[in-house]
């Protein structure tokens, strides 16, 4: 995910370190540009497909080195870092936000690692008189939470102690949970020094940069292979319950579908990826004598190629009951990657694919479901049941609306034998809405009313009405022990062929 480094370059980060015996003066920015410069370097090892900038903030901002992953101009922007007057975070904030909008989309998560020495300012636009002032004022002035999803790392260059006197880490925590994006504070352990921060810097290098290896396997074929960037955790709360999932390093390819099938499937996160060279335990490739650069056979490689000849994507499993989708994506007409889709965890993320463990290869059907000269498809898979979108609800907001649906069962009723169909379709109608909310008294008064209507039956009316009433007056009865989706079907008399 794209980085911003904003690094604060107020005065109180020209503050001297206490000397030590014979050691070399150092102020606090020095060491965030030593920190920095750790980060940089493991970036650029093992996550070097990274977009990382460098912003400075005081009374004003400025963008040092836009988005890149040039890491050597990163670090030659850090030599160009000096020291400007009072602490304004939240116009830092506001560029942040601006600069991010403009490069990406509102969808791409973001990092921004805050590097500073805690210290909260004074005035307005300082730490204290954003959090101090009133909630109405405080979201004007606050540009945050930001509106795309960012974790914000705050780096604190200072000792715990002078951390404590100033409440930098609950002022640091206030500003992350006020975004609501997640992120830490991170403060040196033992004496502030070179090493103190160069550990602290690494150890979040480590925990957010760190690359994801695993292993791509279909049958007997194999590749190692890196997703960039690394795949995170899945971890939603619901009510009862707490989903957490974590993607496992043993890919497994569980079978392949045409591209127009699978359309284009929510997913929670994108991944490029890229094969890797099998090394020996010494480090050393094993097959670096043997083959050149470039040539060596790799099984991402050929079934990154056989689906864009295709045009189809693989369908694999990334952890417990969690899957995800294979599939070549091109950001120009002559480069292409191969990319990982995630989608939500579960065994039915793809409505119209129905449950993946359902999925099976052609030769396991009968006949063959695209047919036999492949003009039809057998997705998307009709659901068992219609869904309540997909049909006319029943609304009783108002006794108005349930006054229609009664009179208009008693007037199919009425018109018995010669309106049948349309009775027994109102009255089933009715009875499922009825189910559904639990207004079994309902069903006993629609019950009474059919009794009576039988009872004042003209003596010239077709004995098949009767009939049906009594049986119709029968059934909603006994609806309360049976299932809401059985359905009160017409009593079959010796009149009924006679009306047909």
């Amino acid at each position: 995910m794209p980085t911003i480094v904003l690094v604060d370059v107020s005065l109180s980060m020209a503050r001297p370190l206490p000397p030590t015996d014979g050691g070399e003066e150092y102020q606090r920015q020095n060491l965030a540009n030593h920190g920095i410069t750790t980060l940089l370097d493991y970036i650029a090892t093992h996550s070097r497909l990274e977009f990382t900038a460098l912003a400075v903030y005081s009374s004003l901002w400025e963008l040092i080195v836009p988005f890149t992953r040039d890491y050597n101009e990163l670090k030659n922007g850090l030599l160009k870092l000096d020291v400007f007057d009072k602490t304004r975070l939240d116009v830092a904030l506001q560029e942040v936000r601006s600069t991010v909008l403009e490069e990406w989309s509102p969808i791409t998560p973001c990092q921004l690692v805050l590097v500073t020495d805690g210290r909260s300012g004074i005035g307005p636009g300082s730490f204290r008189h954003l959090f101090d002032n009133p909630k109405g004022s405080k979201e004007k002035s606050l540009p945050i939470p930001f509106p795309f999803p960012c974790k914000i790392q705050v780096m604190l260059i200072c000792s715990q102690s002078e951390a404590l006197q100033t409440n930098a880490l609950g002022l640091s925590q206030k500003l992350i949970d006020i975004n609501g994006g997640g992120g830490n504070v991170h403060i040196p352990e033992g004496p502030l020094g070179l090493k103190s921060v160069q550990q602290m810097f690494l150890k979040l290098a480590e925990s957010t940069y760190a690359p994801f290896y695993g292993t791509l396997s279909c049958g007997h074929l194999k590749s190692d292979i890196q997703l960039a960037p690394a795949p995170e955790g899945f971890n939603v709360k619901h009510d009862f319950e707490t989903i957490t999932r974590t993607v496992s390093p043993e890919i497994e390819v569980c079978g392949f579908i045409d591209v127009s099938d699978i359309c284009s499937p929510p997913t929670i996160s994108r991944h490029l990826v890229l094969p890797v060279t099998t090394k020996d335990s010494n480090g050393k490739n094993k097959e670096e004598d043997e083959v050149e650069d470039g040539k060596a056979p790799s099984f991402c490689v050929l079934l990154h190629g056989s689906l864009k000849v295709e045009n189809m994507c693989a369908i694999v499993n990334v952890g417990s009951d969690w899957y995800g989708i294979l599939y070549s994506w091109a950001d120009s007409k002559k480069k292409s990657n191969l990319m990982l889709g995630l989608v939500q965890p579960g065994d039915e993320s793809i409505s119209w694919l129905g449950k993946f463990s359902n999925l099976a290869p052609c030769t396991d059907f009968d006949s063959h479901p695209y047919g036999e000269d492949d003009t039809k498809t057998p997705f998307p898979v009709r659901p068992a049941e219609k869904r309540s979108y997909a049909q006319n609800s029943v609304v009783w907001v108002r006794a108005s609306g349930l006054q229609a649906d009664i009179q208009k069962v008693l007037r199919q009723a009425r018109k018995l034998p010669d309106k049948q169909q349309a009775f027994y379709k109102e009255l089933n109608r009715l009875r499922k809405a009825a189910l559904i909310i639990g207004f079994y008294e309902l069903l006993e008064g629609v019950a009474a009313m059919l009794e009576r209507e039988c009872t004042l039956l003209p003596g010239t009316a077709h004995p098949d009405a009767a009939l049906q009433l009594t049986h119709a007056t029968k059934q909603l009865r006994l609806s309360v022990e049976r299932d809401v989706t059985h359905n009160i079907t017409p009593l079959q008399t010796n009149f009924t062929n006679e009306n047909d």
